[in-house]
């Protein structure tokens, strides 16, 4: 069943790519000029990368990969949709960057990704599209060189009890629910006026359980953050700071949190 539904989502996001790759929310005039995609906590968080491997877990069409790569990393990419990956491999050549790309699902990129690397990379709304995440952390301990870093940053479990899809945000979902979640709706996050059909299976997962996950695989826990402001303003209702990011009027929870670990 749990292929069924990778396959689902697999198939949403090659229509997204198409949506996505031009609109305003990822900006690929700008992009292709040079501007970057990261945003200020994993560029805080993993600080000078020059020269170091890196692999991208989820990557959609590799603006960030190719970021990290414009900052001197040697970077492979991996994500569950080929449209997402054909684009990446294209803007690779593009921009004349060394990046790697790879289609496969995240949970079996041991078998298609042989190397080991110095970072283990992953960003915003990446683990909710995961059944499991005990063969995820795994994965990511198999991938890293000894003494290496995982780093994720992350919209916070709490946004996900929420139903965004009526006029009002009402908390409908379990903040640590074992059962898949399904949504069909008319467009996506990058242009919520597009025509494009998503039909999306996630599950919710816990902080515990994203801890735990990578602590069974062998990694050491630097830093656990929590924040009330986010990068991207993708809910209802966000009001924008001084620094640019987005947050709840009443600031009644946290938006995002961000995790380093190590391979010992």
């Amino acid at each position: 069943m749990k292929e069924n539904y990778f396959d689902v989502n697999k198939a949403t996001w090659n229509e997204k790519v198409k949506v996505h790759a031009t609109s305003s929310f990822y900006d690929m005039q700008s992009f292709k000029k040079g501007d970057s995609s990261l945003k200020q906590y994993e560029l805080l968080a993993l600080g000078d990368i020059k020269g170091k491997s890196m692999l991208h877990l989820q990557c959609h069409f590799g603006q960030d990969t190719l970021s990290w790569a414009r900052l001197g990393a040697k970077c492979t990419g991996v994500d569950l949709s080929n449209e997402g990956i054909d684009l990446a491999k294209t803007l690779n050549n593009q921009l004349s960057l060394d990046a790697t790309f790879v289609c496969c699902n995240v949970l079996e990129t041991s078998k298609f990704v042989k190397e080991t690397f110095d970072i283990v990379f992953t960003s915003y709304g990446v683990i909710g599209w995961l059944p499991d995440l005990k063969p995820w952390g795994q994965m990511i301990a198999e991938k890293l060189n000894k003494g290496g870093s995982f780093y994720m940053v992350e919209f916070h479990p709490i946004v996900w009890m929420f139903d965004y899809l009526e006029d009002r945000p009402i908390m409908k979902y379990g903040y640590m629910q074992d059962e898949v979640i399904y949504e069909e709706y008319e467009g996506t996050y990058a242009d919520p006026n597009s025509k494009m059909i998503s039909k999306e299976s996630t599950w919710n997962h816990g902080l515990s359980e994203v801890v735990n996950a990578l602590t069974h695989a062998g990694l050491r826990i630097e830093f656990l953050n929590e924040y009330d402001e986010s990068p991207y303003n993708i809910l209802p209702d966000l009001v924008e700071t001084k620094s640019g990011n987005y947050i709840l009027k009443d600031k009644l929870y946290p938006l995002i949190f961000e995790i380093k670990a190590t391979k010992l």
